[in-house]
């Protein structure tokens, strides 16, 4: 089967044909490759084209696809049983390591998705401050809850929606929007509003394309909540074990008051947690009264598959180090060729997650990232595909590395970089 009648056939059952919007390649002006199977860097769709992986799921395959050691504690572990629904000896070993890295936090909880952690996260801090408002920033996505689906990044812009329809009024009034980068307009919210209880963040955004904030924000943003007594939110679903060892506190050394954490913590299988100090996380059911559940919470595989991926990371000798260097070739690679061709193009990265704007502009907020040429980024993803090249299908997403991709993919990626920016 072709990977156009497949995607025909999926769309007779399942809305738009994908099960998560962009993977519909609708922004890109293509129709989705359906995957077959994944080997290291390397991904082979249906009809048997061999591709390099930059999307690596979407972050989690730090180690690359179908890595031995991940394969094997998730074989061992399912030997004894998929899910129990009662508490195994793992969820704390896998805990325990999280927190060795992490070590702001004191306790963590495990959920599913990122898009629980984030939501559990708020329920918790409204209860800890005892205020219902909340702020978010424009292009940052926090999962698809629905107070922090308002001028939301990711799909949402892919697609035009800056909020969503379904979402009550009731509950979109207690969101305030504020600009990225921009401490005057966290402050505006705040004096527009006694009730606001938590401001959530992507210290790393990777939901508008790859937006780092500032040394300088996020310190006067630590203060701002300090002062105003709202509960600050680093939501490291995406950069947590990505960006660095310890996510985004290697680079801003800046301490939350809660974290959220996902895709790499479950090395591929679906889990995702929120941590934070012992005052705030005894709130939570049974130690509290603030309720969070989950059937599948802490699944023995995910665990399993975290605490494989983890271990090996841990035990590299400089693995950030090393993958950084790799995407700065990638990087150089394209920022010389756009300068040859004379197209504006704007590049960013932190350890392991990269990307690039065609852009006049350094990006630094998401009204700045919508000038993006998104027709321009349409042609170079159909060009690299073409080559080889799997790339995420939406200007405004993020690229990743794994420990797989070796010194000839890259040579390779950086062929198809040169030609197809001769193609454009």
């Amino acid at each position: 089967m072709t990977n156009q009648k497949a995607f025909e056939k999926a769309k007779e059952y399942i809305p738009g044909g994908v099960n998560s919007p962009v993977r519909a390649f609708k922004s890109v002006k293509g129709s989705p490759i359906f995957i077959e199977r994944g080997k290291d860097e390397f991904i082979y769709d249906i009809e048997g084209k061999k591709y390099i992986d930059y999307v690596l799921s979407w972050g989690p395959l730090f180690l690359g696809h179908s890595d031995k050691s991940v394969e094997s504690a998730i074989t061992k572990t399912m030997k004894k049983g998929l899910s129990f629904g009662a508490p195994t000896l793992i969820e704390t070993q896998l805990a325990k390591l999280i927190l060795s890295k992490i070590s702001y936090l004191d306790k963590i909880r495990f959920v599913s998705s990122g898009t629980e952690a984030t939501m559990s996260a708020i329920r918790l801090a409204r209860a800890y401050s005892k205020k219902d408002g909340i702020i978010k920033f424009e292009g940052c996505y926090h999962g698809h809850s629905d107070s922090l689906l308002v001028k939301a990044g990711s799909g949402a812009t892919t697609f035009g929606n800056s909020s969503s329809p379904g979402v009550p009024e009731d509950f979109a009034k207690h969101t305030h929007l504020a600009i990225y980068n921009d401490i005057a307009s966290v402050e505006k919210c705040f004096n527009e509003s006694n009730d606001i209880g938590a401001v959530i963040i992507e210290p790393i955004a990777g939901n508008m394309g790859l937006v780092p904030a500032s040394l300088t924000f996020l310190t006067q943003l630590r203060d701002l909540c300090r002062k105003k007594g709202a509960v600050l939110i680093f939501d490291e679903v995406m950069s947590g074990f990505r960006a660095s060892m310890t996510g985004s506190y290697k680079f801003n050394k800046i301490k939350p008051d809660l974290a959220t954490f996902g895709k790499v913590i479950g090395g591929g299988l679906n889990a995702a947690a929120f941590g934070g100090k012992d005052e705030i996380m005894s709130l939570l059911s049974p130690d509290g009264a603030v309720y969070q559940a989950g059937t599948l919470s802490g699944n023995p595989l995910a665990m399993a598959a975290g605490i494989a991926t983890l271990s090996k990371i841990f035990a590299t000798p400089n693995v950030y180090e090393k993958l950084n260097s790799k995407v700065k070739s990638i990087l150089k690679c394209m920022s010389n060729s756009a300068k040859r061709k004379g197209i504006a193009l704007q590049t960013e990265h932190r350890g392991t997650m990269w990307g690039f704007f065609f852009n006049e502009n350094k990006v630094t907020n998401y009204d700045i990232a919508l000038k993006s040429d998104t027709q321009m980024f349409a042609k170079f993803h159909a060009a690299m595909l073409k080559r080889g090249i799997y790339l995420a299908p939406s200007q405004f997403e993020t690229c990743f590395i794994s420990t797989k991709h070796s010194k000839n993919s890259i040579e390779a990626t950086c062929e198809a970089i040169e030609a197809s920016f001769k193609a454009l």
